[in-house]
């Protein structure tokens, strides 16, 4: 279900009952299809009541080591290690797009044709990035490349001064997309 290097990885950062627990949960997601509290609840195997299933999965949900950082950043370092030899080019994407209210700020890595998510934020406001949110980011996700040499791929909205001499600064590479009026 899990690849081998996930099931190393969480089972080092988690207990034994939240590793099961996560376990359960992700099967039943990928049964049931369906990303809700209630449906989760609904279908986890444990024979309490609904109520009870449901707090379960929301204190679960809520344990302060269960973040981007402590969980999903090792697996990204173990996968690293796997597919991509060290010093090779790492090809990371940052864009921004809305779902409605919703507006995500993500960067990605490239990976045999498919653009792979490593780390995302929440912007509190609709509309473009700026440079501190944008820095902000990629200071969160580079020490994960500290043995490759990434390369930063981007669109016209990423096409500012200020983020291409901080990138130069952090001595990572990058092809950020100009607008057409621009002049260098």
């Amino acid at each position: 279900m899990l690849p081998e290097f996930y099931e190393i990885n969480l089972k080092r950062e988690l207990g034994r009952a939240e590793y099961l627990l996560l376990k359960i949960l992700i099967n039943l997601l990928q049964s049931i299809k369906t990303v809700s509290l209630e449906a989760l609840a609904t279908g986890l195997p444990i024979p309490i009541l609904f109520e009870s299933r449901r707090k379960k999965i929301q204190r679960f949900l809520s344990l302060n080591y269960i973040n981007v950082e402590e969980i999903w950043f090792p697996i990204i370092k173990s996968w690293l290690e796997i597919y991509f030899p060290l010093n090779q080019i790492v090809y990371l994407v940052i864009d921004r797009t809305n779902w409605g209210c919703i507006n995500l700020l993500m960067i990605s890595v490239v990976w045999d044709k498919m653009s792979i998510p490593i780390y995302f934020e929440l912007l509190d406001k609709l509309g473009s990035s700026n440079f501190d949110e944008q820095e902000t980011v990629f200071k969160k996700v580079l020490p994960i490349f500290n043995n490759y040499k990434p390369v930063v791929l981007g669109d016209r909205e990423f096409c500012s001064i200020k983020l291409a001499n901080w990138l130069t600064e952090q001595k990572v590479y990058f092809c950020l997309r100009i607008k057409r009026d621009a002049f260098i």
